[in-house]
C-alpha cells in the first residue's frame, strides 16, 4: 500500500474516534457541564491567608505576582473602581477571600402594568425563584462577595440594605463587574464597594442568578472562589491562591522597604507620620 494511502487511512481512523468521543460528551453536556475545579478552603485556612496579606496594597500585590512570574494577571481594568475612598485610615480599602456569583440578563417579559399587589407578588416571586442570593450562606469571616453582573444592564443587584446584610454574615467588600444603587447611603455606611458605575433598577424582570462560586470574570480576569481580593485607591487585583502565600512573604518586602524610606522623607520635610508610613 502506498504511504499516502496509509497516513490517510490513519487520519480517517483518528478524526473517526474523536468524531465518536466529541459526540458522547456533548451528549452529556447538553444539560450543562462545567470543567474548570473549585476548590474549597477551611475558615482557618481563611484566617492564615487574611494574616499574610494584613496591611498590603494593590501595588505591594503587583509586585508580589510579578516576583512569582504572574506579571499583569489578575489585575483589573481600571474601571472598576471604589465607589468611595478614606484618606486618613483607609477603610475602603479590602483584603479578603471571594465567594462568587454570576448574574446574566433575563429573558423574561417584563410585569407590564398591574395592580399593586399583583405587581409586588411578581416582585418577590421573580426575587425569589429567578434572582435571589444564594451565595449569604457561603459568606463568613473575610469573605468579599464578587459579582460577575449581567453586563450593560442597568439594575442594582447591590443596594445599602443587602450590602449591609452581607456585612453582618462577614463581608469585608464587595467587588463587581458593573452596577449597584443607593451608593449615597452606601457611602455613608462606609461598606468598600468597587463598581463600575450607577444603576437603579431592581433585579427583577432584568437579571437572573446564574451560579454561585463558580469562576467568574470581573474587570476582565478571572476570580476563582477562594482567591485573594485586594483591592484600594489603585484598584482591584486577584491573587490565585496557590501562590498566594509566596506573593504575600514578597510584597511585605516591598512596603516594608516603601515605608522605611518615606519615613525619612517625612523627617527630612519635618512632616508628622501618617497611617501610610506605619
Amino acid at each position: 500500500m502506498h504511504r499516502s494511502s496509509i497516513f490517510y487511512g490513519l487520519v480517517i481512523a483518528l478524526l473517526g474516534t474523536a468524531a465518536t468521543v466529541n459526540a458522547a460528551e456533548t451528549k452529556d453536556a447538553r444539560t450543562g457541564a462545567t470543567y474548570m475545579e473549585v476548590k474549597s478552603y477551611t475558615l482557618e485556612e481563611d484566617r492564615a491567608i487574611l494574616k499574610a496579606f494584613e496591611g498590603l496594597r494593590v501595588a505591594d500585590v503587583s509586585d508580589g505576582m510579578d516576583f512569582v512570574g504572574l506579571h499583569d494577571i489578575g489585575l483589573m481594568n481600571p474601571e472598576i473602581h471604589p465607589l468611595w475612598k478614606d484618606p486618613i485610615e483607609y477603610k475602603h480599602r479590602i483584603v479578603g477571600i471571594a465567594v462568587t456569583a454570576r448574574y446574566v440578563p433575563t429573558q423574561q417579559p417584563p410585569a407590564g402594568k398591574r395592580s399593586e399587589q399583583d405587581f409586588e407578588a411578581w416582585v418577590g416571586k421573580f426575587y425569589n425563584e429567578r434572582s435571589p442570593e444564594p451565595f449569604i450562606p457561603l459568606l463568613r469571616e473575610g469573605s468579599v462577595v464578587v459579582i460577575e453582573e449581567a453586563p450593560e444592564t442597568d439594575v442594582g443587584s447591590i443596594g445599602s440594605n443587602n450590602i449591609m446584610s452581607w456585612k453582618v454574615k462577614g463581608a469585608v467588600g464587595v467587588v463587581t463587574s458593573n452596577t449597584s444603587r443607593d451608593t449615597d447611603e452606601i457611602i455613608t455606611q462606609q461598606v468598600p464597594l468597587y463598581f463600575k458605575r450607577v444603576g437603579r433598577g431592581i433585579r427583577p424582570g432584568r437579571n437572573e442568578i446564574e451560579s454561585v462560586n463558580r469562576p467568574v470574570v470581573v474587570g476582565g480576569v478571572l476570580v476563582m472562589p477562594g482567591d485573594v481580593i485586594v483591592a484600594d485607591g489603585d484598584g482591584v487585583i486577584v491573587v490565585p491562591r496557590a501562590h498566594a502565600l509566596e506573593v504575600a512573604r514578597y510584597a511585605h518586602k516591598v512596603i516594608e522597604g516603601d515605608k522605611q524610606g518615606r519615613r525619612n522623607l517625612y523627617k527630612e520635610l519635618g512632616l508628622k507620620e501618617d497611617a501610610s508610613v506605619r
